[in-house]
């Protein structure tokens, strides 16, 4: 059996194809679906990925045993990067047929408190997650969006949504609830969500793999055009920065992060502003974009601040203060630390962004190798063919990690057992 992943961002989609074996099929009949037995069975084909939809600087690339390329595209927006994703998996032989795909695994960013485990997708969860939609603005849209489109392209292959919000549902209320009236979460659930779920939770499981040890405070820090750090305790997520919606939390490519909520009222009433206007001046308008008036694009910002642009190091230096500033905090809650680990496209590469990080956080004994960081990232970790690059000095009471996340296996994995 087939597997195909659509993880779709805001402004990209990775997919991959995994096979799925009979003996892993034979398990699943039998009721004993081992998360280990899972992982041996499961055999990634290829990897595709559309990164920049709806830019000028967007980029396919495709990987497989035997081919690895990458090209300049014009991808208008997420349906028509799904049809060009399977058109690619014909052409290069993955699939003889589209028939072949029996599973399509789904990220699906919110779920809201209804939706903690994966599930098969019919008419009515594609409502549910419309209407969940204003509260992951940047997400649910593209993640619809590619659901009807495999629908249409391989209508007779099961559809599986899986929630980035499921990993945090092990978050205590005394962490998930806001100060707010406590009606206001009985009857409408406003309470601390969490996202990237899938991401933290693959890098927390590997990150408990390289310290071996099943008990662990750890700290992830998923830092791409969206960001999220999680605190978890023995893997299991207790805390994380973002909140009711994606928004909150580390300012990010073009969201705002956490704002004092009275400024909302502010551009309300004395700057005359809708609340559509708002909202897309939060969620697509401000972050490292609307500091660095240059781009949301870390790499962009930085070749600018190379050259000492003002407005790009400040976007930089904001970044890294925010996140420091989290994982401090958290470090606080869980009294102590074990483990750092940086994931996502920034989180995997920058080692500028990591280095500044960890030296806010000497305090916690925590101190890294800077070669070791500068060449740390997700080609080298690939070319290597190790999970991870650890990046901490020998000496440090905490240990930090560089490990690419790999939100598409864990999807499949949850894709065979809805």
């Amino acid at each position: 059996m087939k597997i195909l992943v659509i993880n779709s961002g805001s402004s990209s989609i990775k997919a991959a194809v995994f096979e799925q074996t009979e003996a892993k099929r034979r398990l699943n009949n039998n009721v004993v679906a081992d998360h280990n037995h899972l992982k041996k069975d499961l055999k990634e084909l290829a990897k595709v990925t559309i990164d920049g939809i709806g830019l000028k600087r967007c980029k396919l690339s495709f990987k497989s045993e035997n081919k690895n390329m990458g090209l300049p595209i014009s991808v208008k927006n997420h349906e028509a990067g799904v049809k060009i994703i399977t058109d690619h998996l014909l052409k290069n032989g993955i699939i003889k047929k589209l028939l072949e795909i029996e599973t399509v695994g789904h990220r699906v960013v919110h779920g809201g408190e209804k939706y903690s485990n994966s599930i098969k997708i019919d008419s009515k969860i594609i409502k549910d997650l419309e209407a969940l939609s204003p509260l992951a603005p940047l997400h649910n849209p593209a993640n619809i969006e590619s659901i009807k489109a495999c629908k249409k392209l391989l209508p007779k292959a099961k559809q599986v949504a899986v929630f980035d919000t499921a990993f945090h549902q092990t978050i205590p209320p005394h962490a998930y609830l806001y100060g707010l009236p406590y009606k206001l979460y009985e009857d409408h659930k406003i309470r601390r969500y969490g996202f990237h779920g899938t991401s933290h939770k693959f890098v927390v499981e590997q990150t408990i793999k390289a310290l071996k040890t099943k008990k662990a405070k750890i700290i992830s820090c998923h830092i791409g055009n969206g960001i999220s750090i999680t605190a978890s305790v023995n893997g299991k997520s207790v805390d994380t920065s973002m909140g009711f919606t994606p928004l909150e939390g580390v300012m990010m490519g073009t969201r705002c992060g956490s704002i004092d909520p009275a400024i909302i009222l502010h551009l309300q009433e004395n700057m005359k502003m809708k609340p559509a206007q708002i909202n897309t001046m939060l969620n697509n308008q401000s972050g490292l974009l609307g500091i660095s008036e240059t781009s949301r694009d870390m790499r962009d910002i930085y070749a600018k601040a190379l050259k000492q642009d003002k407005k790009a190091l400040l976007a930089i230096e904001m970044l890294n203060y925010q996140i420091a500033k989290y994982c401090g905090a958290f470090a606080a809650a869980m009294q102590g630390i074990e483990a750092l680990t940086f994931t996502g496209g920034i989180g995997e590469n920058a080692f500028y962004v990591r280095e500044k990080i960890c030296d806010y956080l000497n305090f916690l004994g925590l101190k890294i190798d800077k070669k070791k960081n500068t060449e740390a990232s997700s080609v080298k970790i690939a070319a290597d063919k190790k999970p991870y690059a650890e990046i901490s000095e020998k000496k440090s009471k905490v240990k930090v990690f560089v490990i690419p996340t790999n939100e598409e296996k864990l999807i499949a994995l949850e894709s065979t057992k809805a």
